[in-house]
Formats: C-alpha cells, sequence, structure tokens
C-alpha cells in the first residue's frame, strides 16, 4: 500500500536532499512564521511542511496533481482531519509496545509483532470504516485512489484471516512443530505447525506419534512420519551439541535450556515473516501521515487568512523557461500574520521578462513587495495556494534569494566580502530557469562600485536565462538598464505622494536619482524637534 498524496507515481522521500538555500530563503522570506502558522503547535506538521516546502516542483502537472488534492481536503477538511489523528494515534500507540523480555530473540521478536499487528487490526478497521463511510465523495485522483485502495486492500475477508492468524498465533492451544532430520552430523531443520484443538483425541494421537521410529541412518536420511516429531528424538541433536559431545538429558536446566533452543528454531521464520507484515503496514501508515501533515499545515494557514479575511487564490503553473509572471492583489502572507491584519496588496505583469527591477522611496513597500513574490512562488511550487486574488507564473528551477544582511560580530571579513561569497554560491548553484530575488545587494559599498559589480552579475545571469528581481536604491545601477530600453526589463517603483507619505503600492515607472532620504530625516529628526518645542 502506497499513500501517493504528494506525487502521483511515488510516495515522498524526506531523506532526500534538501537544496542548501533552504535557510538562506526561510530568513530573508520570513518562513519560520509561515511554517509555525501552518503547524498551529503540531510539531510533526511543522517538520514536514518545512521539509515539503523546499522540495519544489517543476512540472507543472506535479503541481496541479497537489492543487486538486489539497481543493478536495479544503472542502472535506473534517475527513481529513479525523484521518490524520487517526494514524496518529496508531502510531503513538505502536511506539509504546515494549520488545519482547525473552531470552530468545525470536519468540521475543514473534510475540512484539503478534502484539503490534493485534493493535494495527483493531485501528485498521477503523480506517476501513472511515473510507467505507466516505467512499465516492472524493474527486481529485489523489484522494480517491487512496480511499479505493483502503477498501480494497483492507477489506472484510483480509481483517477476518488477519484476526485468524493472530488468533492462532497466541499459542493458547500449545506449539506443535515438526522436523526433519539430515545425515547424522547435520542439525534437523523445524517448522511450526497448525495448531490443534488441545483435545482427549489429540493426546492419543500425539502419544502414537511419540513412539514412532525415524531412520537415521547416514546412507537414507528420512523424514518424521508423525505430524510432531518425538520429543525426545527432536531434543536430541540439540542435546548432544554439549561441550565433549555428551548427552545429559537427566538434567533440568538441559531440558529447559534445549527446549528453548528449540521453540527459537522453530518460530524463527515465522517471526520474521510477522516482523516484516508487521513494518510494511507501519511503512505505509508513517508515510500517509507524512504527506497527510502536509495538507492540514495547508488546511491550518488557509483558514487563519480566511478568519482575516486575506484573500488565496490556487496559481496557474507555467512550464519552466515560458518566463510568465504575472500577480494580482499580492501581500506578504508572512507580513500579515504577524500583524493579524490586511496588507496593502500590489500587481505585476512581468510576462516575458528577465529583470524587474524596483526602486523608489525608502520605506515604501519594496522590500515587502519582493517577499510577497518569493512566497508565491515557493508556495505555488509546493502545490500551495497563493496569497492573491491571481497568480500565474512559470515554474522556476530553483529560487534563491539574496538579501541584505545585518552587521554580524562573528564575521571574519568586509560585508563586501560576505555578499561576493553568498553571490557566488547563488551563481554557481543557478541554473536556466532559476529565479534570484536581490534586495540591496552590494549596498555595503559605494554606488559607483556597488552599481558595477551588481551590473555585471546580473548581466550575466539574465543573459543564461535566470530571471532576477532587483530592490535596489543604486540610481546609477538601475538607471544603467533602463536607458537600455530593452523588452526583456520591467522597472517599478514605490510610490511617494506629494505630502511625502507613503501608500506601499509599487508601480510601474522609471527609476529616479533618489530615494527620498530626507523624507525620514524630516520625520525622525524635524518631527522629533517639533513635539519637543511645544512641550518645552
Amino acid at each position: 500500500m502506497k499513500a501517493q498524496l504528494l506525487y502521483a507515481d511515488h510516495d515522498f522521500d524526506p531523506q532526500g536532499s534538501l537544496p542548501p538555500n533552504g535557510a538562506g530563503l526561510t530568513d530573508d522570506l520570513g518562513l519560520e512564521l509561515l511554517f509555525r502558522s501552518m503547524a498551529q503547535g503540531d510539531d510533526f506538521v511543522l517538520e514536514t511542511v518545512r521539509t515539503v516546502a523546499f522540495a519544489s516542483l517543476v512540472e507543472p502537472d506535479e503541481i496541479l496533481y497537489r492543487q486538486r488534492i489539497l481543493k478536495d481536503g479544503m472542502e472535506h477538511a473534517a475527513t481529513v482531519r479525523e484521518l490524520y489523528e487517526l494514524v496518529g494515534k496508531t502510531l503513538a500507540a505502536e511506539r509504546k509496545i515494549w520488545g519482547g523480555l525473552l531470552d530468545d530473540y525470536a519468540e521475543g521478536l514473534l510475540h512484539r509483532s503478534v502484539a503490534v499487528l493485534e493493535l494495527l487490526s483493531e485501528y485498521l478497521k477503523k480506517l476501513r470504516r472511515i473510507a467505507d463511510r466516505q467512499a465516492g465523495r472524493f474527486n481529485s485522483e489523489g484522494l480517491s485512489e487512496l480511499f479505493s485502495m483502503l477498501s480494497l486492500q483492507l477489506d472484510g475477508d483480509y481483517l477476518k484471516s488477519l484476526d485468524e492468524h493472530l488468533r492462532q498465533l497466541s499459542f493458547k492451544d500449545g506449539v506443535s512443530m515438526g522436523a526433519v532430520l539430515g545425515e547424522a552430523s547435520a542439525s534437523p531443520s523445524y517448522l511450526l505447525l497448525q495448531p490443534r484443538p488441545a483435545t482427549w483425541p489429540r493426546f492419543v494421537a500425539d502419544r502414537i506419534d511419540d513412539v514412532r521410529t525415524v531412520n537415521t541412518s547416514l546412507r537414507q536420511p528420512t523424514k518424521a512420519r508423525g505430524s510432531t516429531l518425538s520429543p525426545a528424538l527432536a531434543l536430541m541433536p540439540l542435546l548432544a551439541q554439549r561441550p565433549g559431545g555428551r548427552l545429559e538429558s537427566s538434567a533440568e536446566e538441559d531440558r529447559s535450556k534445549a527446549l528453548s533452543d528449540l521453540r527459537g528454531r522453530g518460530f524463527s521464520s515465522v517471526a520474521i515473516s510477522l516482523a516484516q507484515a508487521a513494518d510494511n503496514i507501519l511503512a505505509f501508515l508513517w508515510s500517509l501521515r507524512f504527506e497527510l501533515a502536509f495538507y492540514i499545515g495547508c488546511l491550518n494557514l488557509h483558514e487563519q487568512l480566511a478568519a482575516m479575511r486575506q484573500p488565496t487564490c490556487m496559481p496557474e503553473p507555467l512550464p519552466a523557461g515560458d518566463a510568465g509572471l504575472r500577480g494580482q492583489g499580492l501581500y506578504d502572507v508572512c507580513l500579515s500574520l504577524s500583524l493579524k491584519a490586511s496588507i496593502v496588496p500590489n500587481d505585476i505583469e512581468a510576462d516575458g521578462k528577465t529583470l524587474v527591477m524596483i526602486t523608489g522611496a525608502n520605506r515604501g513597500g519594496k522590500s515587502t513587495f519582493l517577499r510577497s513574490v518569493g512566497q508565491a512562488q515557493l508556495m505555488m511550487q509546493c502545490g500551495m495556494f497563493v496569497a492573491a486574488r491571481g497568480y500565474r507564473a512559470s515554474a522556476c528551477d530553483g529560487l534563491f534569494s539574496h538579501f541584505k544582511r545585518e552587521e554580524d560580530s562573528s564575521m571574519r571579513s568586509g560585508r563586501l566580502d560576505e555578499e561576493l561569497s553568498r553571490m557566488s554560491e547563488i551563481v554557481n548553484a543557478a541554473r536556466p530557469s532559476s529565479m534570484v530575488l536581490a534586495n540591496e545587494s552590494f549596498a555595503s559599498t559605494n554606488e559607483r562600485e556597488g552599481s558595477e559589480i551588481a551590473r555585471q552579475i546580473v548581466r550575466a545571469l539574465t543573459e543564461s536565462g535566470v530571471r532576477v528581481l532587483y530592490v535596489t536604491h543604486l540610481f546609477d545601477l538601475a538607471h544603467g538598464f533602463f536607458v537600455q530600453d530593452v523588452d526583456s526589463a520591467l522597472f517599478l517603483r514605490a510610490e511617494r505622494e506629494n505630502d511625502a507619505s507613503r501608500t506601499f503600492k509599487v508601480v510601474e515607472a522609471e527609476p529616479l536619482p533618489t530615494s527620498y532620504g530626507e523624507d525620514l530625516y524630516r520625520q525622525i529628526f524635524l518631527e522629533d524637534q517639533a513635539r519637543h518645542a511645544q512641550l518645552a
């Protein structure tokens, strides 16, 4: 059995390699708050969404597959949550079953496997009841096939057969074993037989079997003629293995040890088979819980945004390389969650553009807009809804961020060296159809030097097919690209009203030689001085 809720043809591998830029994206886009909001205190959901978010999908069909499951899950949220809780309780209960404390490993493994399967049998029946109750109510391939598979695999005959096997393996009627003796120097092979009721006819039959003879000639090894081997004959090869080859069957401890060894040999193959059966079921349940956890996180996030009346949409993914990028009503979902309020939305029309240069007034919403695009791209490519009224974009083969870092006393070199080192890692990892989000990169040096460094890097990236969204106050950099008047570049600017107020809107406009730093000076210093004068 396979869950296949994240991929149509295989289960998600949580042990797979994740991109090395995950930590940088988390910091730059503020994703930790997003992940914790999705988890709502569930540590398993938290680790799941962290893992799935950075295992981005590139094929539109794979993205749409998850979208359809998510839509289905949002329409039947109670069922998805019930299924997730049931699987979680099952796995938690299994972890409380201790391994056998018996001296013999095989017998201990057998008893624990029986205990685990008895537990799983009860939970599998509950799982089957959910599948029967919800049959035919889902439209997505993933959830429809999951519930059909549960109904088919966990049918009445299977569950009844499982219960019967477990009843027999409790050995309430004792243990029946058979043995085949080889040549005189060879150890016999033992076989666990189906238990028989402890009745008077069985007792008589066993006594008859005890007196049957076995030919142990070196020339022709034969099989025992009864359904069970005489205890004395079965124990003899084991007792004969004592040091010196002496037979000391009269000692009580020898008989007990030999019997224990005999039971262990008989239990061995059955114990291994049972353990494998239990492990297979547990592996399915663990995979099902992991993949359900991603959708639980999506449901949690959607409910929070709906409570704040923030819009969401299912994005339209385009093939990598199409250079499509169009969004309506984009907003920074993490900022909205942090403030628990609506955020000023923005639009972007960047189809066919490989460079989007964003300039304008300080504290005008440039960085917030850049984060909103990065968050939307990441959410789309893991199969989620997007924080926008509409979003249509080509999948990018790698999402990278290069944001300005604060001063760090642990740095072993200057800020420019640190910025160049991080950019070098991005350039080495980026591929055609990747997306790079740059926020005030190379602002740690003077404008002429910073502009020249950034200009060469941006040109090299865009000519290689990498899409770059760049927020900057370096006029020389932005104006240099603007005067080239290339069709593949889009220039946006954060609005500023005549009274110096900010609308936090980003609109298409040419770069200006100022970011209006005097507005901040006036706000911080002159207004404070005026207030102090009034108080005096």
